[in-house]
């Protein structure tokens, strides 16, 4: 079906409503309107990493961990898997007649926003640090979620529009300054290219202002998706709106806030300020062609959603692919993939034949919440870390919790660190340890949500945890190798020295078979950081400051624990023979350790003329996999836009007349190369 005829369906749709019919039609818990053919619907779901708050669903890594596996490919499987289980739930909550919030076709994913700074609470929802990936990711993620049919599979959303990263504290009051030039350089290409290229149906604004203009309602944001060509619909985070005069005091009024936003191109109001729609219209801030242009805008997006027809081909999905084993499968994978090992002195992968007993300890061993993240789904199975690791190895094991994720105790009735001579007594009794330590949504998430109990969610240092530093202190001290097991959506430092360093992120319901996979080397680990590790957050730059200097791995100057692109694998690899043609690089990678692997192959470019970016930037990556003694070569295309650098006043340009081309499986810094041993190839190339 053409997109003519999507509109033309949504103007006859909206023409059989009054003007007050249209107005309630704004609203996100949008009621049914028998003359106009409209079954009560609510716009609100979500499908970060599989489908959300709705019951039963699949759960992927969260979506920080699925960048982490720089594999576009992957990560839209799991959206097309997460777009499957959201029809088949529609379609049988539908005929329940169930209508409820979190079970409609309008997904408020991906979030797109830059993660700047590893504070930031809800920086495990992002795809990480840098635009390149995260444009690339998000991508993906909304053809997955959006499908190639003629009508659309789910209604994918681009979130934040555009500068959000957090204090989460203050987002109902917050101006965030940026410069033109970080603007355009940082915070708006992952935007522009879902908009342009993914056609992504669906852009959400955010809480603050930006520059002085509420995000919900900026003339300068709306006139670029105006550039951009979008033509879906506009949706206000929730209760954004009602900020505009509680929290900005940009308005004094709920009708001025709901006209301010409605008039700036805001069709759709998650929040409750739109009920007053029809004061502001009374009070001659709006007119009725006002309403009815959002109004048609929203009856467009339900045409090519197939909610007009008497029957589309995503109908038929049954609700038995729900949790269905080749979704947990996939899951699996990108689980496995996800997973980072940042440090091993040769103890990885572990030997079952040469151990008789393991020591599993720490809070998030047998945590159901550190393998969820925010924004997820309930599994209907759950393999804890503990679980996986009794589920692969036949000897003893050795299980303490160690320490309570934050408190002082576990047992409200006990003394302080009531679990802490079990955890050494454990580590005494075993030959290896596996300690589990880290954060989770309770500790690290978005302002209001439940449990959040600091800085409304964002963490006040990059350090565990204080009794998590005991417990780790504690069980280092009986000697034994200690493999730390990190479960946190965001850079961490744990200050002690350990054997080995796996940072797994929040990584999904089947995150323990995966831990498992990788200790005793049935897999090898293969993620790469989509964020710095910083080594503390004393030297970073103000939170509120939201200019880019010495920030990234593309600004920072120093600082860095871990740099971005980082991760090793049980195997030796090397790239050879760099080339570059016609707007193609091309590299070639052989497996010459003892394991199969998989690898990711990074091209970063660096151009030295004025206003270019300090460091480097990544223009290109691709995942592969390699059997012993396999060589392969890989090639991808470096885009024009590569090559440009951003003027202050947010204009590009190609002024550069050579470049440097790096290619690898790190990025070209000196912190890489000594943490890997392996030194970047580099050509010098022309546009």
């Amino acid at each position: 079906m053409t997109d003519k005829k999507f509109q033309q369906i949504a103007e006859e749709v909206t023409s059989k409503m009054t003007t007050e019919e249209q107005a309630e039609q704004l609203r996100y818990d949008a009621p049914a309107n028998e003359k106009a053919g409209l079954k009560a619907y609510n716009w609100w779901n979500e499908g970060l990493h599989g489908v959300a708050r709705a019951g039963s669903a699949t759960m992927f890594p969260q979506a920080i961990g699925l960048a982490a596996m720089f594999d576009d490919e992957l990560l839209e499987k799991a959206a097309d898997i997460t777009s499957t289980e959201a029809r088949a739930k529609y379609n049988t909550y539908s005929s329940h007649d169930d209508r409820d919030i979190y079970k409609g076709l309008t997904l408020w994913s991906p979030n797109i926003n830059i993660f700047r700074d590893p504070r930031w609470g809800r920086g495990q929802e992002t795809y990480g640090e840098d635009p390149f990936l995260t444009a690339a990711l998000g991508k993906a993620f909304v053809r997955g979620l959006q499908g190639e049919g003629d009508f659309l599979k789910t209604a994918a959303c681009a979130k934040h529009f555009a500068v959000h990263s957090g204090p989460e504290k203050v987002r109902h009051e917050f101006d965030a300054q940026v410069s033109l030039k970080d603007m355009e350089e940082t915070y708006l290409p992952a935007f522009r290219a879902l908009v342009e290229e993914a056609k992504v149906e669906s852009v959400m604004g955010a809480y603050n202002r930006v520059n002085g203009e509420p995000s919900c309602a900026s003339g300068y944001l709306m006139n670029k998706l105006k550039e951009w060509g979008f033509d879906g619909y506009f949706v206000s985070d929730c209760w954004a709106i009602r900020d505009f005069h509680t929290g900005h005091g940009i308005t004094k009024t709920a009708p001025e806030s709901a006209a301010m936003a409605l008039k700036a191109g805001c069709d759709l109001n998650c929040g409750n300020t739109y009920l007053h729609i029809l004061a502001a219209l009374e009070e001659g801030l709006i007119e009725p062609e006002d309403i009815k242009k959002a109004c048609i805008k929203l009856m467009r997006t339900r045409a090519r959603l197939g909610m007009f027809e008497e029957k589309t081909g995503y109908d038929s999905i049954p609700y038995d692919v729900v949790s269905c084993k080749e979704h947990k499968a996939a899951a699996l994978e990108c689980s496995e993939k996800s997973m980072v090992l940042l440090k091993n002195n040769g103890i990885l992968p572990l030997d079952k034949n040469s151990i008789k007993a393991i020591a599993v300890i720490g809070p998030n061993a047998d945590s159901r919440e550190a393998l969820e993240g925010n924004y997820c789904g309930r599994a209907d199975e759950y393999i804890t870390f503990l679980d996986g690791i009794r589920r692969s190895f036949d000897g003893r094991i050795y299980y303490s919790e160690g320490s309570a994720l934050f408190n002082d105790r576990v047992m409200n009735l006990g003394m302080a660190d009531d679990r802490l001579s079990e955890a050494l007594i454990a580590a005494e009794n075993a030959d290896v340890v596996v300690l589990c330590v880290g954060l989770n949504a309770t500790l690290e998430g978005e302002e209001g949500d439940t449990g959040n109990e600091f800085c409304s969610g964002d963490k006040t240092d990059l350090r565990l945890p204080e009794t998590q530093r005991k417990l780790l202190r504690t069980v280092l001290a009986a000697g034994k190798p200690v493999i730390v097991v990190n479960a946190a959506g965001s850079a961490i430092n744990i200050e002690e020295d350990c054997d080995a360093l796996i940072h797994a992120w929040y990584p999904g319901q089947m995150g323990g078979a995966a831990l498992a996979n990788i200790l005793f080397g049935k897999v090898s680990p293969s993620g790469k950081l989509p964020v710095t590790f910083y080594e503390t957050a004393e030297k970073l730059p103000s939170f509120e400051d939201y200019s880019m200097k010495n920030r990234t791995y593309r600004y920072a100057q120093d600082n860095v624990l871990y740099p971005f692109g980082y991760g090793l694998t049980y195997s030796e690899v090397s790239c050879y023979e760099l080339t570059y043609s016609d707007g193609t690089a091309s590299v070639t990678i052989e497996n010459k350790g003892d394991f199969d692997t998989d690898e990711v192959v990074q091209f970063y470019i660096k151009d030295t003329s004025a206003d270019a970016v300090p460091n480097h930037s990544l223009c290109g990556f691709r995942r592969v996999s390699l059997l012993k003694g396999e060589k392969k070569t890989v090639s991808v295309p470096i885009s024009r836009s590569s090559f440009e650098v951003v003027h202050e006043d947010g204009t590009r340009e190609i002024t550069g007349k050579s470049f440097t081309l790096y290619a690898g499986v790190s990025q070209p810094d000196k912190l890489s190369l000594r943490l890997t041993g392996t030194e970047e190839l580099a050509i010098t190339i022309c546009p």
